[in-house]
Protein backbone atom coordinates (compact mmCIF):
# COMPACT_ATOMS: atom_id res chain seq x y z
CA UNK A 1 0.00 0.00 0.00
CA UNK A 2 0.94 3.57 -0.62
CA UNK A 3 2.77 5.36 2.38
CA UNK A 4 1.77 8.40 3.28
CA UNK A 5 3.18 11.47 4.95
CA UNK A 6 1.91 15.03 5.80
CA UNK A 7 4.20 18.21 6.15
CA UNK A 8 3.89 21.57 5.76
CA UNK A 9 2.37 23.16 3.29
CA UNK A 10 5.98 24.40 1.66
CA UNK A 11 7.28 23.77 -1.94
CA UNK A 12 9.39 21.14 -2.60
CA UNK A 13 12.68 21.55 -3.91
CA UNK A 14 13.12 18.83 -6.19
CA UNK A 15 10.93 16.16 -7.30
CA UNK A 16 7.67 15.65 -8.51
CA UNK A 17 4.30 17.61 -7.78
CA UNK A 18 0.84 17.55 -7.97
CA UNK A 19 -1.13 20.76 -7.68
CA UNK A 20 -4.96 20.90 -6.80
CA UNK A 21 -6.34 24.21 -7.98
CA UNK A 22 -10.07 24.65 -7.95
CA UNK A 23 -12.35 26.20 -11.19
CA UNK A 24 -13.11 29.92 -10.26
CA UNK A 25 -10.47 31.11 -7.39
CA UNK A 26 -7.55 33.08 -7.49
CA UNK A 27 -4.07 30.91 -8.22
CA UNK A 28 -2.34 30.16 -4.63
CA UNK A 29 0.79 30.98 -3.25
CA UNK A 30 2.22 27.41 -4.17
CA UNK A 31 1.34 27.91 -7.64
CA UNK A 32 3.50 31.15 -7.73
CA UNK A 33 6.27 29.52 -6.17
CA UNK A 34 6.15 26.64 -8.19
CA UNK A 35 6.07 28.75 -11.47
CA UNK A 36 8.63 31.14 -10.27
CA UNK A 37 11.03 28.69 -9.84
CA UNK A 38 10.21 26.87 -13.09
CA UNK A 39 10.53 30.06 -14.70
CA UNK A 40 6.89 30.37 -15.19
CA UNK A 41 6.69 27.04 -17.11
CA UNK A 42 3.29 26.94 -14.87
CA UNK A 43 1.46 29.55 -16.04
CA UNK A 44 2.79 29.00 -19.70
CA UNK A 45 1.69 25.35 -19.52
CA UNK A 46 -1.63 26.71 -18.23
CA UNK A 47 -2.63 29.30 -20.61
CA UNK A 48 -1.34 26.95 -23.94
CA UNK A 49 -3.79 24.19 -22.17
CA UNK A 50 -6.35 26.07 -21.22
CA UNK A 51 -6.03 24.88 -18.08
CA UNK A 52 -9.00 26.78 -15.56
CA UNK A 53 -9.40 23.86 -12.78
CA UNK A 54 -12.41 22.21 -14.58
CA UNK A 55 -13.09 19.34 -12.68
CA UNK A 56 -11.42 16.22 -13.75
CA UNK A 57 -8.81 18.04 -15.94
CA UNK A 58 -5.09 18.07 -15.92
CA UNK A 59 -2.44 19.87 -17.24
CA UNK A 60 1.09 18.04 -16.64
CA UNK A 61 4.38 19.59 -17.34
CA UNK A 62 7.26 17.56 -17.74
CA UNK A 63 11.02 18.89 -16.65
CA UNK A 64 10.04 22.18 -15.94
CA UNK A 65 12.88 22.82 -14.29
CA UNK A 66 14.62 23.69 -10.68
CA UNK A 67 14.96 20.14 -10.28
CA UNK A 68 11.30 18.61 -10.95
CA UNK A 69 10.70 15.49 -12.79
CA UNK A 70 7.39 16.77 -13.47
CA UNK A 71 4.56 18.96 -11.91
CA UNK A 72 0.75 18.13 -12.55
CA UNK A 73 -2.11 20.78 -12.12
CA UNK A 74 -5.09 18.63 -10.95
CA UNK A 75 -8.89 20.70 -11.27
CA UNK A 76 -11.07 19.76 -8.80
CA UNK A 77 -13.93 21.68 -10.06
CA UNK A 78 -16.18 24.42 -7.94
CA UNK A 79 -15.19 24.69 -4.09
CA UNK A 80 -18.92 25.04 -3.80
CA UNK A 81 -19.16 21.45 -5.06
CA UNK A 82 -16.71 19.94 -3.37
CA UNK A 83 -16.59 17.84 -0.61
CA UNK A 84 -14.92 14.20 1.07
CA UNK A 85 -15.68 12.32 -1.96
CA UNK A 86 -14.43 14.71 -4.66
CA UNK A 87 -11.03 15.46 -2.73
CA UNK A 88 -10.64 11.70 -2.49
CA UNK A 89 -10.85 11.37 -6.60
CA UNK A 90 -8.44 14.68 -6.75
CA UNK A 91 -6.29 12.72 -4.67
CA UNK A 92 -6.71 9.38 -7.32
CA UNK A 93 -5.88 11.27 -10.09
CA UNK A 94 -2.72 13.00 -8.85
CA UNK A 95 -1.17 9.58 -7.91
CA UNK A 96 -2.18 8.02 -11.29
CA UNK A 97 -0.39 10.90 -13.44
CA UNK A 98 2.55 10.62 -11.06
CA UNK A 99 2.28 7.02 -10.59
CA UNK A 100 6.17 6.33 -12.33
CA UNK A 101 7.62 8.59 -9.95
CA UNK A 102 8.93 6.63 -7.02
CA UNK A 103 7.89 9.70 -4.66
CA UNK A 104 5.80 12.61 -4.79
CA UNK A 105 4.14 15.72 -3.54
CA UNK A 106 0.34 16.52 -3.64
CA UNK A 107 -0.42 20.19 -2.73
CA UNK A 108 -3.66 21.23 -2.12
CA UNK A 109 -3.47 24.65 -3.67
CA UNK A 110 -6.96 26.42 -3.37
CA UNK A 111 -8.31 23.65 -1.77
CA UNK A 112 -9.81 23.74 1.62
CA UNK A 113 -6.82 22.46 4.19
CA UNK A 114 -9.70 19.86 6.07
CA UNK A 115 -9.80 17.86 3.08
CA UNK A 116 -5.94 16.44 3.29
CA UNK A 117 -6.46 13.12 4.73
CA UNK A 118 -9.20 12.38 2.17
CA UNK A 119 -7.02 13.61 -1.20
CA UNK A 120 -4.29 11.30 0.74
CA UNK A 121 -6.82 8.34 0.75
CA UNK A 122 -7.62 9.15 -2.60
CA UNK A 123 -3.84 8.83 -3.86
CA UNK A 124 -3.68 5.55 -1.91
CA UNK A 125 -6.54 3.95 -3.82
CA UNK A 126 -5.63 5.46 -7.03
CA UNK A 127 -2.28 4.27 -7.29
CA UNK A 128 -3.49 0.88 -6.74
CA UNK A 129 -2.64 -2.03 -9.20
CA UNK A 130 -2.32 -5.17 -9.35
CA UNK A 131 1.53 -6.56 -11.17
CA UNK A 132 1.47 -10.21 -8.91
CA UNK A 133 1.55 -11.97 -12.46
CA UNK A 134 3.78 -9.44 -14.76
CA UNK A 135 7.29 -10.81 -14.81
CA UNK A 136 8.24 -7.50 -17.43
CA UNK A 137 10.17 -4.55 -15.87
CA UNK A 138 8.56 -2.16 -17.85
CA UNK A 139 5.52 -2.76 -15.95
CA UNK A 140 6.93 -2.34 -12.71
CA UNK A 141 8.08 1.42 -14.03
CA UNK A 142 4.99 2.23 -15.04
CA UNK A 143 3.85 1.48 -11.20
CA UNK A 144 7.05 2.72 -8.96
CA UNK A 145 5.15 5.73 -6.62
CA UNK A 146 5.75 4.10 -3.25
CA UNK A 147 5.52 7.33 -1.27
CA UNK A 148 3.32 10.70 -1.00
CA UNK A 149 3.68 13.56 0.94
CA UNK A 150 0.20 15.86 1.30
CA UNK A 151 1.34 19.34 1.77
CA UNK A 152 -1.19 20.69 4.62
CA UNK A 153 -1.26 23.82 7.43
CA UNK A 154 -1.90 21.33 9.82
CA UNK A 155 -0.38 18.38 10.16
CA UNK A 156 -1.30 17.01 13.61
CA UNK A 157 -5.03 17.11 12.22
CA UNK A 158 -4.32 15.26 8.84
CA UNK A 159 -2.81 12.45 10.92
CA UNK A 160 -5.25 11.26 12.47
CA UNK A 161 -7.95 11.96 10.42
CA UNK A 162 -6.00 9.89 8.10
CA UNK A 163 -5.63 7.15 10.43
CA UNK A 164 -9.06 5.22 10.37
CA UNK A 165 -9.34 6.10 6.55
CA UNK A 166 -6.06 4.02 5.95
CA UNK A 167 -7.86 1.33 7.46
CA UNK A 168 -10.53 1.53 4.78
CA UNK A 169 -8.23 1.85 2.13
CA UNK A 170 -6.85 -1.60 3.55
CA UNK A 171 -10.19 -2.83 3.16
CA UNK A 172 -10.78 -1.65 0.06
CA UNK A 173 -7.15 -2.80 -1.02
CA UNK A 174 -7.48 -6.28 -0.05
CA UNK A 175 -11.41 -6.41 -1.91
CA UNK A 176 -9.63 -5.56 -4.97
CA UNK A 177 -7.04 -7.90 -4.78
CA UNK A 178 -9.29 -11.03 -4.09
CA UNK A 179 -11.72 -9.90 -7.18
CA UNK A 180 -8.76 -9.47 -9.45
CA UNK A 181 -7.38 -12.86 -7.83
CA UNK A 182 -7.29 -15.79 -10.92
CA UNK A 183 -9.59 -18.48 -10.17
CA UNK A 184 -6.68 -21.18 -10.28
CA UNK A 185 -5.57 -19.77 -7.54
CA UNK A 186 -8.41 -17.88 -5.52
CA UNK A 187 -10.54 -21.18 -4.85
CA UNK A 188 -12.86 -21.65 -1.32
CA UNK A 189 -9.91 -23.15 0.04
CA UNK A 190 -7.41 -20.18 -0.52
CA UNK A 191 -10.13 -17.32 0.03
CA UNK A 192 -10.93 -18.80 3.90
CA UNK A 193 -7.06 -18.92 4.40
CA UNK A 194 -6.47 -15.53 3.51
CA UNK A 195 -9.67 -14.39 5.35
CA UNK A 196 -7.69 -16.33 8.46
CA UNK A 197 -5.19 -14.05 8.19
CA UNK A 198 -7.10 -11.00 9.47
CA UNK A 199 -7.32 -12.90 13.02
CA UNK A 200 -4.36 -10.68 13.45
CA UNK A 201 -6.76 -7.41 13.25
CA UNK A 202 -8.81 -8.72 16.36
CA UNK A 203 -11.65 -10.64 14.14
CA UNK A 204 -13.04 -13.78 15.15
CA UNK A 205 -13.08 -16.01 12.59
CA UNK A 206 -14.68 -19.58 12.00
CA UNK A 207 -14.95 -21.88 9.56
CA UNK A 208 -17.54 -24.13 8.80
CA UNK A 209 -16.69 -27.05 6.36
CA UNK A 210 -18.73 -29.35 4.06
CA UNK A 211 -19.51 -31.86 7.14
CA UNK A 212 -20.79 -29.20 9.57
CA UNK A 213 -22.77 -27.57 6.58
CA UNK A 214 -24.13 -31.04 5.89
CA UNK A 215 -25.27 -31.22 9.58
CA UNK A 216 -26.76 -27.42 9.38
CA UNK A 217 -28.85 -28.82 6.63
CA UNK A 218 -27.31 -26.63 3.84
CA UNK A 219 -28.82 -28.09 0.95
CA UNK A 220 -28.80 -24.87 -1.75
CA UNK A 221 -25.55 -24.35 -1.21
CA UNK A 222 -24.15 -27.36 -1.29
CA UNK A 223 -25.96 -28.47 -4.38
CA UNK A 224 -23.85 -25.41 -6.35
CA UNK A 225 -20.76 -26.93 -4.74
CA UNK A 226 -21.48 -30.46 -5.68
CA UNK A 227 -20.09 -30.25 -9.36
CA UNK A 228 -15.97 -28.82 -8.28
CA UNK A 229 -13.51 -30.68 -7.12
CA UNK A 230 -12.73 -27.90 -4.81
CA UNK A 231 -14.97 -28.28 -1.66
CA UNK A 232 -17.40 -25.62 0.11
CA UNK A 233 -16.60 -22.83 2.84
CA UNK A 234 -18.42 -21.08 4.78
CA UNK A 235 -16.87 -18.44 6.56
CA UNK A 236 -17.83 -16.22 9.94
CA UNK A 237 -15.86 -13.13 10.90
CA UNK A 238 -16.78 -11.23 14.20
CA UNK A 239 -15.79 -7.70 15.21
CA UNK A 240 -16.64 -7.59 18.50
CA UNK A 241 -16.62 -3.13 19.04
CA UNK A 242 -19.65 -2.34 20.79
CA UNK A 243 -21.45 -3.21 23.74
CA UNK A 244 -21.16 -6.83 24.96
CA UNK A 245 -25.01 -7.45 24.30
CA UNK A 246 -25.62 -5.97 21.43
CA UNK A 247 -26.98 -7.51 18.84
CA UNK A 248 -24.78 -7.07 15.52
CA UNK A 249 -24.92 -6.33 12.07
CA UNK A 250 -24.86 -8.59 9.88
CA UNK A 251 -23.01 -8.36 6.10
CA UNK A 252 -23.67 -11.52 3.62
CA UNK A 253 -21.86 -12.23 0.57
CA UNK A 254 -22.06 -14.43 -2.56
CA UNK A 255 -18.38 -16.08 -2.97
CA UNK A 256 -18.65 -17.98 -6.44
CA UNK A 257 -14.98 -18.72 -6.89
CA UNK A 258 -15.49 -19.20 -10.67
CA UNK A 259 -19.43 -19.54 -11.91
CA UNK A 260 -19.45 -21.69 -15.03
CA UNK A 261 -22.46 -21.76 -15.23
CA UNK A 262 -22.87 -25.41 -14.04
CA UNK A 263 -24.67 -27.69 -16.50
CA UNK A 264 -26.48 -24.54 -17.62
CA UNK A 265 -23.28 -23.40 -18.79
CA UNK A 266 -22.38 -20.00 -19.87
CA UNK A 267 -21.18 -18.77 -23.14
CA UNK A 268 -17.67 -19.10 -23.77
CA UNK A 269 -16.82 -15.38 -24.41
CA UNK A 270 -16.67 -13.56 -21.09
CA UNK A 271 -16.74 -16.21 -19.17
CA UNK A 272 -13.02 -15.54 -18.17
CA UNK A 273 -15.00 -12.59 -15.99
CA UNK A 274 -16.83 -15.07 -14.07
CA UNK A 275 -13.84 -14.92 -11.64
CA UNK A 276 -15.42 -12.33 -9.92
CA UNK A 277 -18.83 -13.94 -8.91
CA UNK A 278 -17.01 -13.96 -5.30
CA UNK A 279 -17.25 -9.61 -4.99
CA UNK A 280 -19.75 -9.59 -2.46
CA UNK A 281 -17.79 -11.94 -0.21
CA UNK A 282 -14.56 -10.07 -0.71
CA UNK A 283 -16.75 -6.66 -0.34
CA UNK A 284 -18.07 -8.38 3.16
CA UNK A 285 -14.13 -9.39 3.89
CA UNK A 286 -12.58 -5.90 3.04
CA UNK A 287 -15.41 -4.17 5.01
CA UNK A 288 -14.70 -6.49 8.15
CA UNK A 289 -11.20 -5.67 7.47
CA UNK A 290 -11.69 -1.89 7.62
CA UNK A 291 -13.94 -2.08 11.06
CA UNK A 292 -11.38 -3.82 12.86
CA UNK A 293 -8.29 -2.12 11.32
CA UNK A 294 -10.12 1.33 12.79
CA UNK A 295 -11.45 -0.47 15.84
CA UNK A 296 -15.12 0.46 15.14
CA UNK A 297 -17.53 1.02 17.66
CA UNK A 298 -20.14 -1.59 17.01
CA UNK A 299 -20.96 -5.12 16.83
CA UNK A 300 -20.64 -7.22 13.27
CA UNK A 301 -20.77 -10.08 11.90
CA UNK A 302 -19.99 -11.03 8.06
CA UNK A 303 -21.00 -14.43 7.16
CA UNK A 304 -19.82 -15.40 3.10
CA UNK A 305 -20.50 -18.81 1.32
CA UNK A 306 -17.59 -19.72 -0.09
CA UNK A 307 -18.30 -22.42 -3.42
CA UNK A 308 -16.97 -22.92 -7.11
CA UNK A 309 -19.86 -23.77 -9.97
CA UNK A 310 -18.62 -25.98 -12.27
CA UNK A 311 -19.32 -28.69 -14.43
CA UNK A 312 -18.72 -32.35 -14.21
CA UNK A 313 -20.96 -35.94 -13.81
CA UNK A 314 -21.59 -34.76 -9.85
CA UNK A 315 -22.88 -31.38 -10.90
CA UNK A 316 -26.42 -30.50 -10.31
CA UNK A 317 -29.02 -30.83 -12.85
CA UNK A 318 -31.58 -28.39 -14.09
CA UNK A 319 -34.93 -29.83 -12.98
CA UNK A 320 -33.39 -31.02 -9.07
CA UNK A 321 -35.24 -30.29 -6.12
CA UNK A 322 -33.03 -29.18 -3.13
CA UNK A 323 -33.94 -28.32 0.70
CA UNK A 324 -32.44 -25.39 2.22
CA UNK A 325 -31.80 -24.88 5.71
CA UNK A 326 -34.68 -23.11 6.70
CA UNK A 327 -36.66 -25.81 5.43
CA UNK A 328 -38.06 -24.61 2.07
CA UNK A 329 -37.60 -26.63 -1.00
CA UNK A 330 -36.09 -24.85 -4.37
CA UNK A 331 -36.55 -26.67 -7.78
CA UNK A 332 -33.43 -25.94 -9.56
CA UNK A 333 -34.97 -24.79 -13.19
CA UNK A 334 -31.60 -23.02 -14.44
CA UNK A 335 -28.08 -24.00 -12.37
CA UNK A 336 -26.67 -20.60 -13.51
CA UNK A 337 -29.19 -19.01 -11.01
CA UNK A 338 -26.74 -20.38 -8.37
CA UNK A 339 -25.41 -17.72 -6.26
CA UNK A 340 -29.42 -16.88 -4.64
CA UNK A 341 -28.76 -20.56 -3.53
CA UNK A 342 -25.75 -19.92 -1.89
CA UNK A 343 -27.02 -16.48 -0.25
CA UNK A 344 -30.34 -18.66 0.94
CA UNK A 345 -28.73 -20.39 2.95
CA UNK A 346 -26.19 -18.52 5.01
CA UNK A 347 -28.83 -15.64 5.25
CA UNK A 348 -30.97 -18.12 7.03
CA UNK A 349 -27.91 -19.08 9.36
CA UNK A 350 -27.35 -15.89 9.81
CA UNK A 351 -30.88 -15.03 10.82
CA UNK A 352 -31.31 -17.75 12.78
CA UNK A 353 -27.98 -17.81 14.95
CA UNK A 354 -26.81 -13.95 15.38
CA UNK A 355 -30.73 -12.38 15.63
CA UNK A 356 -28.97 -9.42 14.51
CA UNK A 357 -30.15 -5.54 14.16
CA UNK A 358 -30.37 -5.80 10.34
CA UNK A 359 -28.37 -8.19 7.07
CA UNK A 360 -27.49 -6.43 4.14
CA UNK A 361 -26.08 -8.63 1.39
CA UNK A 362 -23.73 -7.83 -1.30
CA UNK A 363 -23.78 -10.19 -4.60
CA UNK A 364 -22.85 -9.84 -8.12
CA UNK A 365 -26.53 -11.69 -8.61
CA UNK A 366 -27.96 -10.78 -12.18
CA UNK A 367 -27.21 -9.47 -15.51
CA UNK A 368 -30.25 -8.10 -15.56
CA UNK A 369 -29.46 -5.16 -13.22
CA UNK A 370 -26.60 -4.26 -15.55
CA UNK A 371 -29.67 -3.85 -18.26
CA UNK A 372 -31.23 -1.61 -15.41
CA UNK A 373 -28.77 0.63 -13.99
CA UNK A 374 -25.52 0.27 -16.53
CA UNK A 375 -22.43 0.88 -14.51
CA UNK A 376 -23.58 3.75 -13.05
CA UNK A 377 -25.49 2.24 -9.79
CA UNK A 378 -25.63 -0.67 -7.40
CA UNK A 379 -29.32 -2.54 -7.49
CA UNK A 380 -30.88 -1.87 -3.71
CA UNK A 381 -33.67 -3.87 -2.93
CA UNK A 382 -34.73 -4.22 0.68
CA UNK A 383 -37.79 -5.27 3.01
CA UNK A 384 -37.30 -1.43 5.20
CA UNK A 385 -37.25 2.39 4.08
CA UNK A 386 -35.24 3.61 6.88
CA UNK A 387 -32.36 1.01 5.84
CA UNK A 388 -33.01 1.95 2.16
CA UNK A 389 -32.71 5.54 3.27
CA UNK A 390 -29.36 5.28 5.17
CA UNK A 391 -27.56 2.96 2.65
CA UNK A 392 -28.54 5.00 -0.17
CA UNK A 393 -27.19 8.41 1.97
CA UNK A 394 -23.84 6.80 2.39
CA UNK A 395 -23.52 5.73 -1.37
CA UNK A 396 -24.34 9.30 -2.17
CA UNK A 397 -21.61 10.02 0.53
CA UNK A 398 -18.56 7.70 -0.85
CA UNK A 399 -19.54 8.08 -4.65
CA UNK A 400 -20.44 3.98 -4.31
CA UNK A 401 -24.05 4.87 -5.71
CA UNK A 402 -27.50 2.68 -5.18
CA UNK A 403 -30.68 2.96 -7.05
CA UNK A 404 -33.43 1.37 -5.17
CA UNK A 405 -35.65 -1.04 -7.00
CA UNK A 406 -39.38 -2.23 -6.53
CA UNK A 407 -40.21 -5.29 -4.92
CA UNK A 408 -43.47 -6.25 -4.12
CA UNK A 409 -45.62 -9.53 -3.73
CA UNK A 410 -46.72 -9.76 -7.20
CA UNK A 411 -43.15 -10.66 -7.90
CA UNK A 412 -44.11 -14.06 -6.10
CA UNK A 413 -46.07 -15.43 -8.82
CA UNK A 414 -43.46 -15.71 -10.84
CA UNK A 415 -41.80 -18.14 -8.44
CA UNK A 416 -44.22 -20.61 -8.26
CA UNK A 417 -42.95 -23.85 -8.37
CA UNK A 418 -45.74 -27.52 -9.12
CA UNK A 419 -43.31 -29.62 -7.26
CA UNK A 420 -41.60 -27.46 -4.82
CA UNK A 421 -41.78 -24.28 -2.50
CA UNK A 422 -40.06 -22.48 -5.32
CA UNK A 423 -38.43 -22.44 -8.51
CA UNK A 424 -34.94 -20.87 -8.53
CA UNK A 425 -35.50 -18.75 -11.42
CA UNK A 426 -38.82 -16.67 -12.57
CA UNK A 427 -37.59 -16.01 -16.19
CA UNK A 428 -36.51 -13.04 -18.20
CA UNK A 429 -38.64 -10.14 -17.33
CA UNK A 430 -37.68 -8.66 -14.43
CA UNK A 431 -34.89 -11.21 -13.28
CA UNK A 432 -33.04 -8.72 -10.71
CA UNK A 433 -36.37 -8.62 -8.93
CA UNK A 434 -37.33 -12.02 -8.96
CA UNK A 435 -33.87 -12.62 -7.67
CA UNK A 436 -34.37 -10.54 -4.95
CA UNK A 437 -37.90 -11.65 -4.36
CA UNK A 438 -36.25 -15.24 -3.81
CA UNK A 439 -33.94 -13.80 -0.86
CA UNK A 440 -36.78 -11.91 0.49
CA UNK A 441 -37.89 -15.62 1.84
CA UNK A 442 -34.76 -16.33 3.68
CA UNK A 443 -34.81 -13.12 6.11
CA UNK A 444 -37.94 -13.10 8.12
CA UNK A 445 -39.18 -10.05 9.92
CA UNK A 446 -35.21 -8.92 10.02
CA UNK A 447 -34.93 -5.78 8.30
CA UNK A 448 -32.71 -6.47 5.24
CA UNK A 449 -31.26 -5.21 1.93
CA UNK A 450 -29.98 -6.77 -0.94
CA UNK A 451 -27.22 -4.90 -3.17
CA UNK A 452 -26.45 -6.50 -6.25
CA UNK A 453 -23.49 -5.32 -7.88
CA UNK A 454 -22.96 -7.11 -10.69
CA UNK A 455 -22.19 -3.66 -12.74
CA UNK A 456 -20.48 -2.20 -10.17
CA UNK A 457 -17.53 -4.60 -8.90
CA UNK A 458 -14.89 -4.29 -12.03
CA UNK A 459 -14.14 -0.90 -13.97
CA UNK A 460 -13.77 -1.59 -17.25
CA UNK A 461 -11.90 2.00 -17.89
CA UNK A 462 -10.39 4.21 -15.24
CA UNK A 463 -13.28 5.92 -13.49
CA UNK A 464 -13.21 9.02 -10.75
CA UNK A 465 -9.38 8.74 -10.11
CA UNK A 466 -9.35 5.24 -9.45
CA UNK A 467 -7.96 2.31 -12.18
CA UNK A 468 -9.33 0.38 -14.40
CA UNK A 469 -9.83 -3.19 -12.37
CA UNK A 470 -11.64 -4.51 -9.44
CA UNK A 471 -13.25 -1.52 -7.99
CA UNK A 472 -13.75 -2.68 -4.13
CA UNK A 473 -17.20 -1.12 -4.13
CA UNK A 474 -19.04 -1.52 -1.26
CA UNK A 475 -16.02 -1.35 0.90
CA UNK A 476 -16.67 2.35 2.24
CA UNK A 477 -20.12 2.83 1.20
CA UNK A 478 -20.97 0.29 4.22
CA UNK A 479 -18.19 1.85 6.23
CA UNK A 480 -19.99 4.99 6.06
CA UNK A 481 -23.12 3.52 6.80
CA UNK A 482 -22.14 1.90 10.06
CA UNK A 483 -20.09 4.93 11.19
CA UNK A 484 -23.05 7.42 10.50
CA UNK A 485 -25.91 5.78 11.76
CA UNK A 486 -24.64 2.85 14.82
CA UNK A 487 -21.26 3.89 15.90
CA UNK A 488 -22.22 7.95 16.71
CA UNK A 489 -25.80 7.15 17.92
Amino acid sequence: MLQISFSPETLPEDGALALLLAEGQDRPAIFAAADKATGGALSRAAEADDFTGKDGSTCVVLAPGAGFSRIVLVGVGKLDAFGAKEAEAAGGVAASALSAQEKATVALGNVPQNFAASVAQGAVLGAYHFSLYHSAPAVEKKHRLATVTVLTADVAAAEAAFAPLAAVARGVILTRDLVTEPANVLNPEEFTARVTTLRSLGLEIEVLEQAEMEKLGFGALLGVAQGSANAPRTVIMRWNGGAKDEAPLAFIGKGVTFDSGGISIKPAAGMEEMKEDMAGAATVTGLMTALAGRKAKVNAVGVIGLVENMVSGTAQRPGDVVRSASGQTIEVLNTDAEGRLVLADILWYARDRFAPKLMVDLATLTGAIIISLGHEYAGLFSNNDALSAHLTAAGTATGDKLWRMPMGAEYDAMLKSDIADMKNIGGRPGGSITAAQFLKRFVGETPWAHLDIAGMAWNKTPRNGQPKGASGFGVRLLNEFVQKNYENA
